[in-house]
């Protein structure tokens, strides 16, 4: 299984979209600045919303929509963020 997740750091009222197949190490690496200039040092992050898939490459292809301005609309409308 695949998630797609959205994570929100209150401290710098940033959010950021992605997908993993392990998403408690996936939050626990964004938490200790593992991964990427993005979100290292910008927690502590807090999981928002996820949504699970069979494949790799239907998440990536619903965060991509997540990524547009539909998929921001439904963030702002469903997740408030």
């Amino acid at each position: 299984m695949f998630t797609v997740y959205i994570i929100f750091s209150s401290s710098k009222n940033m959010k950021y979209t992605g997908h993993t197949d392990n998403i408690e190490r996936r939050l626990q690496e964004h938490n200790e600045g593992l991964l990427g200039r993005f979100t290292k040092n910008k927690g502590p992050w807090e999981l928002k919303y996820t949504k699970e898939f069979n494949t790799r490459a239907e998440a990536m292809e619903y965060e991509k929509y997540l990524k547009t301005g539909k998929g921001r609309d439904f963030i702002k409308r469903e997740i408030g963020i």
